[in-house]
């Protein structure tokens, strides 16, 4: 379905309508295949009305790959709480689905993250690597050793506990809309997890294996200050989003 886009998929009606948000930088080799492997057909979980990816500053073939795979290519400033809020803001569905643009998450699990949100089971679908299975090499141990870190902090200061801040995510639309998001950088995971619970909404976690990225470098992880940047812009969420 390359260049075809991804509206073409969704002109029945009836169905709830999604749009898949994907930031990325500099992801021109895994970009492609991200794309291809998003679903195309109707199910009773939805249909894929939209993909956009957010190009926010890369250097590299992200957005003529991505626009050639049929997404909708739009831009935003650098950084990665910009890009996802880009998207919301550009996005017509009435679900929205997040994931990253380098191949690790599991696409193939999209109706399992978007069904207990359209059955009206929860308000937000987050995956979960730490309760799934990981190929070795797709996480550093002190990703792991984070996530463990950041889910006690939560249960701690909100009353629950997180075991993961995976991209790959469903909510309502209207339901990102009312948390008036403010986070610009690698903390926005953190802080729509923080503002689900203070608005007492319903979270599920589902367990999903995850992958080693297609190619390119990790934003996060794939040097030791990049990593610790991102840690400081996490932990300070938490400050932000206090009260």
């Amino acid at each position: 379905m390359a260049g075809g886009g991804f509206a073409e998929a969704a002109r029945a009606g009836g169905s709830v309508k999604i749009s898949v948000i994907i930031p990325a930088l500099n992801e021109a080799e895994s970009i492609g295949a991200v794309l291809r492997a998003i679903p195309r057909e109707t199910g009773p979980w939805g249909e894929i009305a939209e993909c956009i990816v957010v190009d926010n500053g890369s250097t590299d073939a992200t957005a003529e790959i991505a626009r050639a795979a049929g997404a909708r290519v739009i831009a935003a400033p650098r950084g990665y709480g910009a890009a996802m809020s880009a998207g919301v803001t550009a996005a017509v569905g009435e679900v929205l689905v997040f994931l990253d643009g380098d191949g690790a998450d599991p696409i193939e699990e999209m109706p399992r993250i978007v069904g207990p949100l359209v059955r009206g089971e929860a308000d937000l679908v987050l995956a979960s690597r730490i309760l799934g299975r990981r190929e070795p090499g797709s996480m550093q141990a002190s990703q792991v050793l984070a996530g463990h870190l950041i889910g006690w902090m939560v249960r701690v200061l909100y009353g629950f506990r997180y075991t993961d801040m995976c991209a790959f995510r469903a909510i309502r639309r209207e339901t990102v809309e009312c948390m008036q998001m403010l986070e610009m950088t690698f903390g926005w995971n953190l802080e729509m997890q923080i503002k689900a619970v203070k608005m007492e909404l319903r979270v599920r976690e589902v367990p999903v294996d995850y992958r080693r990225r297609i190619g390119g470098e990790s934003k996060v992880s794939g040097n030791l200050s990049a990593s610790v940047q991102a840690a400081w812009r996490i932990l300070g969420v938490f400050w932000r989003v206090r009260g």
